[in-house]
């Protein structure tokens, strides 16, 4: 993956993107988590882009380059008692604002693939 896409929005005013997504979403039991990362412009990797096209093995290598690469990255789950409360839409924006909120580095936008923050 390379940042072709937020490439558009870079500018003197946006210098730092912060992307952010959720998973667990789909499913019937379990935590909905989300994660949240800013990575640096010039960021290039094959490797990273749907992590439900990548085997386990690869799950975890695109995992680590994160990490070694990152500006700033955060995960954050809300429990399956609190989707019942909230229901998983809302559950899932918690988990993306949490993340959000944990990045250690400011960001000037926030780009998600669906939901709105």
């Amino acid at each position: 993956m390379s940042l072709d896409y937020e490439q558009q929005y870079y500018s003197n005013k946006i210098k730092f993107i912060a992307g952010c997504d959720e998973a667990g979403r789909g499913c019937l039991l379990g935590p909905v988590v989300a994660g949240a990362v800013i990575l640096p412009k010039d960021f290039k990797c094959d490797l990273i882009n749907d992590s439900k096209q990548l085997t386990e093995k690869q799950r975890e290598k695109a995992y680590q380059i994160i990490k070694e690469n990152a500006i700033s990255w955060a995960v954050c789950e809300v429990s399956a008692e609190e989707i019942d409360q909230i229901n998983i839409l809302n559950a899932s924006r918690k988990a993306m604002i949490l993340a959000l909120e944990k990045l250690d580095h400011e960001y000037d936008m926030i780009l998600t693939d669906a939901v709105k923050i």
